[in-house]
């Protein structure tokens, strides 16, 4: 494990910069971690991430992209479009979250 200091916190994070401890996480680290990978966070990304939060809680480990898109009724298509490339990699991201399952 890495620490690292984002928007004047010190988090640790794995090889690949994901928080190792998602409870570290707070929304003004959010804005931070969306510049750091090229996003400028909107409402509707926000909407995203407060579910994948709230979701995560729930269910204990990151939701996938196609829940993310049943349970939010975003289409998959808007998902690439908010995030783009790597949508659910880029979501788990910016949401403080551990990469899903199955994401390379």
């Amino acid at each position: 494990m890495t620490t690292t200091t984002i928007a004047g916190h010190e988090l640790e994070v794995n090889e690949e910069g994901f928080l190792t401890h998602p409870e570290q996480w707070t929304e003004d680290l959010a804005p931070e971690l969306a510049r750091l990978i090229g996003l400028e966070l909107t409402d509707a990304h926000w909407t995203l991430i407060r579910f994948l939060r709230q979701d995560y809680a729930t269910e204990g480990e990151t939701a996938t992209l196609r829940r993310v898109s049943t349970r939010t009724d975003t289409p998959i298509k808007s998902l690439f479009a908010l995030f783009p490339g790597k949508p659910a990699k880029k979501m788990a991201y910016v949401s403080g979250l551990p990469k899903p399952k199955g994401c390379v």
